[in-house]
């Protein structure tokens, strides 16, 4: 049987297209069952908090549940592991954080490449740390901090929540830049380095912000300055470390990812429902009670984010020598 050439280029460009139109389709259809969002932390922290927000948000536009699933461990490779090794069919999420920056060079081996094997879908928020001294330590500025640091080395411990923490990172980078040496104390989370610090077992701490913030406006710690680039409206009358050592920025940050392969129009789609609920005024009012900036744009601008940031915390780490405990 022949077919007349018209007719059979009108079956050539249908049975092209349809593998595009079936993509778009099961897009606009997507999620037809529930969402699985998986973070690398124990349920209470700020990632926690985090992500069951936009899951909540998500499952409001979406119509279906997003489960957050806790993995902790293993410094968020547990979780990232899971991740990577999920079908990317478009439920299985995961919350990509400053950790996922760090380990890329804190671990000499990973099962993963994190770049390679997470598509980026969304920015969400980032925060600052906020720089904060137990009052019995005699300064108030950072400025007076690094005079004191660099006239009595080796004399204040810094704490930090774990080797490669994004707190520890964080001094690590401050040390770096200013040449000061402040001793380096790793506890295992950030509450027993807060009560430490409170005790004033351990001198100074560059703790995230919704934790630190309560005991600095209560005068039970002091508070010198903030990590970001921009004051924090939750501590409006500190400064930033920058307006002191310019250059100097570290904050935590958090977004979507999916595994690498996961369609285009799905990512497309979860990347405008996340901007849309960055968007919403209550979604705004809320992260901004966690002293919270956003982070909308492209899934692009998302993975920029991940890469520069790998490369950043790559050279603090390679200049404080930090091994994964």
């Amino acid at each position: 049987m022949k077919f007349p050439r018209r007719q059979f280029l009108r079956l050539l460009g249908a049975a092209v297209a349809f593998p595009a139109v079936s993509r778009i389709a099961t897009a606009q259809a997507y999620p037809i069952r529930p969402v699985r969002l998986i973070i690398g932390y124990p349920p209470g922290g700020s990632a926690d908090i985090t992500a069951r927000l936009v899951g909540q948000w998500l499952s409001e536009r979406l119509g279906q549940p997003f489960v957050i699933e806790n993995r902790p461990g293993a410094g968020t490779n547990l979780a990232t592991e899971a991740a990577v090794r999920a079908a990317p069919d478009g439920y299985t999420l995961f919350l990509v954080a400053p950790a996922n920056a760090i380990n890329a060079t804190l671990y000499d081996k990973l099962n993963y490449n994190f770049i390679r094997d997470i598509a980026p879908v969304a920015g969400i928020i980032r925060f600052p740390n906020v720089v904060v001294v137990n009052p019995s330590v005699p300064v108030k500025t950072i400025p007076e901090l690094i005079a004191y640091a660099k006239a009595n080395p080796g004399k204040l411990n810094m704490a930090s929540s774990g080797n490669g923490s994004t707190i520890h990172m964080s001094g690590e980078l401050f040390k770096m830049m200013t040449g000061v040496n402040l001793v380096h104390v790793p506890y295992r989370g950030g509450a027993p380095a807060l009560t430490d610090l409170l005790g004033g077992q351990v001198h100074v701490m560059f703790d995230n912000l919704p934790t630190s913030a309560e005991y600095v406006k209560t005068g039970k710690l002091r508070g010198l300055a903030v990590t970001s680039t921009t004051r924090s409206e939750v501590l409006p009358d500190l400064p930033t470390v920058s307006e002191f050592v310019p250059g100097y920025e570290a904050s935590a940050w958090y977004g979507i990812g999916v595994p690498k392969d996961t369609p285009a129009e799905i990512i497309d789609k979860l990347n405008k429902t996340v901007n849309a609920i960055l968007d919403d005024p209550a979604s705004k009012a809320r992260f901004a009670e966690l002293g919270a900036s956003l982070l909308p744009g492209s899934s692009a601008d998302f993975g920029k984010l991940v890469a520069e940031e790998t490369e950043k915390w790559g050279k603090v780490v390679k200049f404080c020598g930090a091994k994964a405990d």
